[in-house]
């Protein structure tokens, strides 16, 4: 007897529609920051896709500032079954007790930002490069 092992597919494009609604983005807010060539249409039908391509993706992540990678793997069967193992009847008794350590939108913003700072920095540092490549030059 064979043993099966299920892979869950994430379904990028739902995933696209979940954190745009998330964040108070409307399809048409979302089109008009990707660019002329995008409208309330194209992204209607991004958010039906499977797949995303990889470039596109990038492009929308970045529109909605927050990483590729969350949108890549965003289960929500296993956010829910999480939440569904976790409470029960007595859930709003322990509410008060339970603090949450941290945001995971602060952590994507975080990450983000922490993302900004080294293309920052590798600008930075490719600037510095050229400088002195122009002062070789002049010599």
């Amino acid at each position: 007897m064979m043993s099966e092992t299920h892979t869950k597919k994430i379904h990028e494009g739902r995933n696209v529609k979940r954190f745009r609604e998330m964040l108070g983005i409307k399809q048409d807010a979302l089109a008009a920051d990707l660019g002329d060539d995008w409208n309330q249409q194209k992204i209607s039908l991004l958010e039906q896709k499977e797949t995303i391509d990889d470039s596109v993706l990038q492009q929308v992540a970045d529109a909605l500032k927050i990483p590729a990678e969350a949108i890549q793997n965003f289960d929500e069967d296993s956010a829910i079954n999480i939440i569904s193992n976790t409470f029960h009847d007595e859930a709003v008794a322990y509410a008060q007790q339970y603090k949450c350590q941290f945001n995971p939108i602060d952590k994507i913003v975080q990450l983000h930002e922490e993302k900004i700072a080294l293309y920052e920095r590798m600008l930075k540092e490719k600037d510095e490069m050229m400088g002195r490549l122009e002062k070789l030059l002049e010599k």
